[in-house]
Order: structure tokens, then C-alpha cells, then sequence
């Protein structure tokens, strides 16, 4: 296996489906913009869709192929009981959950809503949201693990493709909302549990070869079901931090009118790159790593990982300095129209700007944990994901009364910085990783490429700075031109220094 060229394709669909999912918000800016239905909605669709990004997007599989590669490794038919067990186990409890949750939706939309208690109609919009949107957890969940096990067999096309049909399924219900003038905040809610069954039925057939589901209700637990779900609360915990903190940030931000949309818009645009050089190159690399764990092949753990962390901040650095200089820009031509106006465009870019500082910690989150899952070790990532929750809530909470809603990017950006800092300390000193010259040399030819790319961008943007007036029909193509010849020029330097080498990232 290429670790390059199977992110490449597992980042080819995952980046279809984030432009599909741009597309998506860009309608719904333009038809509900920062109004009381669209803070329904995104609160509404966050708790489901954040339980899609830890369970579809790595995180699920955490826990699961180690324990599922392990079993393979004894024999095909123990592998298949294992996941049987699993699929029977999980789907008792989710179901058993999607039951309690939809009694409570009013509790459950306080907590993560507190601010949304004092307007009513709003608050009450939320929890009829909620409702209609949380059996999307029970699919999207069950649709992880037939993704772990597809990824296992690395085949990572179908898996990334998935989430594909949930952006079609919204865009669809949005236009067929707004063309017969339908509640257009109810029917996306609709619509995000109808591409959870879709996206379910998808996988069944693409894993068919390898699996078929046998629902095994089983009452005494084996050890190896046993040390499966003693690892997965952590590493779903520990894995998807980002999204956690996130999560907070909503929390707090419903005390500021519009502040969930500027977050939620924000949270959209550099989670393109998120899934590209955190998700797609940990969810590659896990498998591989833990087969080469477990045969005892030291020189492969340490190629994997070194690779790893190289590729992810190929991919991520260059995204975060162009966030930065093109911040405006890009929420104005993206977002920037009908109920979604120049106030919006101002206060969206200042958090993306916020945000687009921690870019490379959450793409190096989502490796640097593997490094420890893979050793099936979920405690120590586990204390460091919360204690990065707890300095990013304590950052957040004390702060947010005298900057407003501007403190959660930053407070999310720090926090999972420290926690990087901790696992680069702690990996070192273990000796659980060893960083080469080699690969600290392809640090700086990293950061001269995008500082190049840079250039080429800011000079791009003040060529065109008309182009991007908030009222020009025509931004968002200029946009796509500046971007794409900005990252042509980074890829064009970084080929010229030797950064995309195939052969360098041949794992096993």
C-alpha cells in the first residue's frame, strides 16, 4: 500500500463531497443566512452531524481496526463473528438511545443551546429540528463500521464517497423547499435522516464482498468484544477533540444572536482541508500501522508514522496560511449573498480566521492519536482530549462576556495546540517515534512552498480586489481561479523540492 496514493484517492471523494457540502451552504445561506431558523437548524443538525464526524471519519475506526485486524489476523470467520457482535451490540444501543434522546429532546437542546431557552419560538423550533434529525446517528453509526471494515481491506473509495449522498439528499430537499415555498429548516432536517439510510443501504452493498451484516445478540461478553468497547468511548473522546470543542463552542455561542451560524459557516470552510490532511491520512495509515504493530516490523511503524506527520503538514500548513491572508475573500465569495449580508461576510471571516490558525493541530490530532490506538493504548489520549476540553471551556467561558463569540476559534485553536505539543513530548520521550533528519529537512521545503504559494495569493487578491466587492455578481469564479493557481504554484514548488517522492511513501 501508497500511503500518498491511497489518500489520494480516500481526499478525492471526501473532497467531492466537502464541495458538495460547500454548495449546500452556500443555499442555505443565501435562503435562511444567519436568521433564528438557520441557529435551529445548525443546532439542530450539529449533535447528529458531529456524531457522523466521530464515528463516519475515523474516529469509530480507532477503536475498531485494531480489534477487527487482530481478529482477521486468526482467521476470516473469527473477523466476521467479531463485527457481528459488534453491529448487534451497537445497533441494541442505539437504538435504545435514539428512544431516550427524542423523550428529552427539550433537555438535550438546553444543554447544547442554553442561550436559545430565553427566545421560545426559537428554542422550540431547535427541539422539533432535533428530533426529526437524531435517528441519522443510528445509521451513520452503523455505517462506521462497515467503513473500518472496508478501510481493514483498503478499500477506501466507498467509504470516503459515502457521506457524498447526504449533501445530494440536502440539496435536493433545499430546492424543492424553496421552489414550492415549503419550510425549507424542516425538510433539510427531513432530509439528513432519510441520506443516513441511504448512505447505510450504500455501504451494505459496496462491503458485501468482504461483509454482510448477521445481527448476533450475544449476552456474555468475549474479551475481545469486552476490550473493544473499553476502548471506544476514549478514542471517540480522544480522536474527535476538534469536534468536541467545537461542540462547546456552540454551546456558548447560543448566548449571542447569529454567533452559531458565523461558527457553524466558519467550521465549514477548513474542514475541507481537515478531511483531506487529518482524516484521509489517518484513516489511511491506521491499518498499516497496526498490521505493522502487531508483526513486531519496526522499521515499517516508523516509515508510517514519519510519513504521516510529513504528509499531513504538506497538506495542512499551506491551507492555514492561506486561510489566513484570504479569510474574507473566500466566506464573501462563498457565502456572501441574498439573507447573508456584509455584517455576516465581516464577523464569518474573523472566526475563520481564528480557526485557520489551529488547522495544522487538527489535522495532526486525528494522526498523532493513531499512533497510540494502534498500540490499542485509549487512556493517555484520553486524558490529554480532556484536558484540552477543559482549557479550551475555561478559555471560552471566562472570555466570552468581554469578546463575544471570537473567543471560541481562538480558544479551540489553542487548546488543541497544547494538546499536539503533549503528543509530540510524550511520543519522543517514549520513544514511540523517532523524527529523521530527512523528514525535519521536508519541514522547510514545506514552509518555502508556501511561502511562495503566499506571495503568488496576496498579490493575486489585490489584482482582483474588485472582483471580490461584496455586491459582484461574479466572485466566487475569481475566487476559484486565485485558489487553484495559488495551490497549482504550491504544488509546482513542492514537486520542484522533492515532496511528492511516490516512492517514499510505500508503506508495506
Amino acid at each position: 500500500m501508497n500511503l500518498l496514493s491511497s489518500t489520494t484517492v480516500f481526499g478525492f471523494y471526501t473532497l467531492l463531497s466537502r464541495v458538495l457540502g460547500y454548495l449546500r451552504d452556500i443555499l442555505i445561506a443565501i435562503f435562511l443566512g444567519t436568521s433564528i431558523y438557520a441557529d435551529a437548524f445548525f443546532v439542530a443538525f450539529r449533535l447528529p452531524n458531529t456524531f457522523r464526524r466521530l464515528f463516519a471519519e475515523g474516529t469509530f475506526n480507532a477503536a475498531f481496526i485494531p480489534s477487527y485486524t487482530d481478529a482477521k489476523i486468526k482467521g476470516e470467520d473469527l473477523g466476521k463473528k467479531f463485527a457481528n457482535e459488534v453491529f448487534g451490540l451497537l445497533l441494541i444501543f442505539l437504538i435504545f438511545l435514539i428512544i431516550v434522546i427524542e423523550i428529552f429532546t427539550p433537555f438535550l437542546v438546553y444543554i447544547i443551546a442554553p442561550g436559545f431557552y430565553e427566545n421560545s419560538y426559537k428554542f422550540n423550533l431547535a427541539v422539533e429540528f432535533t428530533r426529526i434529525t437524531f435517528p441519522f446517528l443510528l445509521f451513520v453509526s452503523l455505517s462506521s463500521l462497515l467503513s473500518g471494515i472496508l478501510n481493514t481491506n483498503n478499500k477506501f473509495a466507498a467509504a470516503a464517497a459515502a457521506p457524498i449522498i447526504l449533501n445530494i439528499i440536502l440539496i435536493f430537499f433545499l430546492l424543492i423547499s424553496v421552489y414550492y415555498d415549503l419550510n425549507i429548516a424542516k425538510n433539510l432536517s427531513i432530509g439528513v435522516t432519510l441520506a443516513g439510510i441511504l448512505q447505510f443501504i450504500a455501504l451494505i452493498i459496496f462491503t458485501r464482498k468482504f461483509y454482510f451484516p448477521s445481527i448476533q445478540i450475544i449476552f456474555k461478553f468475549n474479551y475481545r468484544i469486552k476490550k473493544f468497547f473499553k476502548k471506544l468511548l476514549p478514542s471517540i473522546f480522544s480522536s474527535g477533540i476538534t469536534q468536541i470543542n467545537i461542540l462547546v463552542g456552540t454551546i456558548i455561542a447560543s448566548f449571542q444572536s447569529g454567533a452559531v451560524s458565523y461558527l457553524y459557516y466558519a467550521d465549514r470552510v477548513y474542514q475541507i482541508n481537515l478531511a483531506i490532511a487529518g482524516i484521509a491520512v489517518g484513516t489511511v495509515a491506521l491499518p498499516a500501522l497496526s498490521k505493522s504493530i502487531k508483526s513486531n516490523d519496526q522499521k515499517s511503524v516508523n516509515q508510517i508514522q514519519n510519513r504521516s506527520v510529513e504528509l499531513s503538514l504538506l497538506l495542512s500548513i499551506p491551507a492555514t496560511f492561506g486561510l489566513l491572508i484570504a479569510s474574507r475573500q473566500i466566506i464573501n465569495s462563498l457565502f456572501g449573498y441574498g439573507s447573508f449580508q456584509i455584517e455576516d461576510v465581516i464577523f464569518t471571516s474573523l472566526a475563520l480566521t481564528f480557526f485557520s490558525i489551529g488547522v495544522p493541530a487538527f489535522a495532526l490530532i486525528k494522526v498523532l492519536s493513531n499512533f497510540y490506538f494502534a498500540r490499542d493504548n485509549t487512556k493517555l489520549p484520553f486524558y490529554i482530549s480532556f484536558l484540552s476540553m477543559v482549557l479550551n471551556i475555561l478559555i471560552s467561558v471566562s472570555l466570552f462576556k468581554k469578546y463575544g463569540f471570537i473567543i471560541i476559534p481562538i480558544a479551540t485553536s489553542i487548546s488543541t495546540w497544547v494538546a499536539v505539543f503533549i503528543y509530540i513530548v510524550l511520543l519522543t520521550r517514549s520513544g514511540l517515534i523517532n523524527f529523521e533528519n530527512k523528514y525535519l529537512l521536508n519541514f522547510f521545503k514545506i514552509l518555502i512552498a508556501t511561502i511562495l504559494m503566499c506571495i503568488f495569493l496576496y498579490f493575486s487578491l489585490d489584482y482582483f480586489e474588485d472582483k471580490f466587492d461584496y455586491y459582484y455578481k461574479f466572485k466566487l469564479i475569481y475566487l476559484l481561479i486565485v485558489v487553484g493557481l495559488s495551490v497549482t504554484v504550491y504544488l509546482f514548488f513542492a514537486k520542484l523540492f522533492g515532496l511528492f517522492n511516490l516512492k517514499s511513501y510505500k508503506l508495506i
